[in-house]
């Protein structure tokens, strides 16, 4: 079948996280994208050898795409990126602040000289304001972002476990592209997006930010419970599983009383009412529900949390992801000729089989592209 973006050409002079997560769904979906890489490729090519050799990152992002490497800073090769970019739909770029600008590639000088051109500035802060020449990695927008704040256990700050702030940002640049090309669609004109690290993780603190605006107070850092949500975590159980319960509203606490804790009068007791007196009792709520956990087995506690319709998961680790009942995998070819295995994206289209383009060598595709857009 045709996927919906078949046909369009995306150029992206990119490196790390963000952008390449935003070029590899354009590529997922059929877009031709051409990855322009320095001679020593996307840094992110180095930062593990986890994959068969290669780098869990850079297979994880970067499948799909052609691989060119060029040096925008000659002219010949600037020169061959204008004759790119005239033919192109989208442009994406995550270079340092105004370096894309300095090299003559401005976004919104393209945009005037080829008017269907999308554009996509990524960067870590936005452009302007002090921070707009700031360095800019995700672990660092996780800690100017409060998100370090508000993630942990209450001895301190803690790290996402992922590039949230990569990744949010990348989804953010994809959404913004395709939302351009609809647009252009109607207006036969390209559109300049602007998307940083910061205005991606800023935007999914809008919850915390106003609470504390509100009442404020920092919504306490929990480890694996709820701030504001009672019961609503992790509890161990006789032989040493952790399982996660989630209490939504005082229906649900009804019936797990009833049905799991086998004490259907305790929502009627002191301390236990609603969710806001269980919040400020939460020891003494965690302590009751914790001894019902302590007495039963991993499967007992998950057949009965089922006979209750009580929302559970056990905090797996990696190797039980690997083997998830629910988890979903596609191949994807790798340089040399070799397959990984890697989680399939998120969104099924159905009745669409799932097949997704190899992961490029660097400069695999540089001596044909050269020919295909030659002067």
């Amino acid at each position: 079948m045709t996927k919906p973006l078949a046909g369009l050409l995306v150029v992206s002079l990119e490196q790390a996280v963000a952008a390449p997560y935003c070029a590899s769904r354009l590529a997922d979906m059929g877009a031709r994208v051409i990855k322009i890489e320095r001679a020593e490729g996307d840094f992110a090519r180095g930062y593990d050898t986890a994959v068969q050799g290669l780098s869990s990152y850079f297979v994880w992002l970067n499948r799909g795409k052609e691989s060119l490497v060029a040096d925008i800073k000659q002219p010949d090769d600037a020169a061959l990126l204008h004759r790119l970019l005239a033919k192109a739909d989208v442009f994406i770029q995550n270079l340092a602040p105004g370096a894309a600008a300095r090299s003559g590639f401005g976004s919104e000088a393209l945009r005037a000289q080829y008017e269907r051109l999308i554009t996509v500035d990524i960067s870590g802060y936005g452009e302007t304001g002090d921070y707009a020449t700031m360095k800019a990695y995700d672990l660092l927008i996780q800690a100017e972002s409060g998100l370090a704040t508000v993630t942990g256990h209450p001895a301190g700050p803690g790290r996402v476990g992922v590039s949230i702030a990569d990744v949010a940002c990348g989804m953010n640049a994809y959404t913004g592209v395709l939302e351009a090309l609809i647009e252009r669609s109607l207006t036969g004109r390209g559109k300049g997006l602007k998307v940083s690290l910061f205005d991606a993780v800023a935007d999914l603190m809008n919850v915390p930010l106003m609470y504390f605006e509100g009442t404020g107070q920092t919504p306490p850092r929990l480890g694996l419970a709820h701030p504001s949500i009672c019961p609503y975590g992790a509890f161990a159980t006789a032989d040493g599983s952790l399982v996660l319960i989630a209490i939504q509203n005082e229906r649900e606490w009804a019936t797990f009383c009833a049905g799991f804790l086998d004490d259907a009068d305790l929502p009627k007791q002191p301390g236990f009412e609603t969710n806001n007196i269980r919040v400020a009792n939460r020891p003494m709520v965690d302590e009751r529900v914790g001894q019902t956990f302590a007495a039963l087995t991993r499967d007992q506690a998950a057949a009965k949390l089922r006979a209750s319709n009580t929302a559970y998961g056990f905090v797996n680790d990696l190797a039980a992801l690997g083997h998830h009942p629910a988890l979903r995998r596609t191949p994807v070819g790798l340089p040399g000729g070799g397959v990984a295995q890697i989680v399939a994206p998120a969104v099924i289209r159905v009745g669409e089989p799932l097949a997704l383009g190899p992961v490029p060598a660097t400069g695999q595709n540089s001596d044909a592209i050269r020919r295909e857009f030659a002067a």
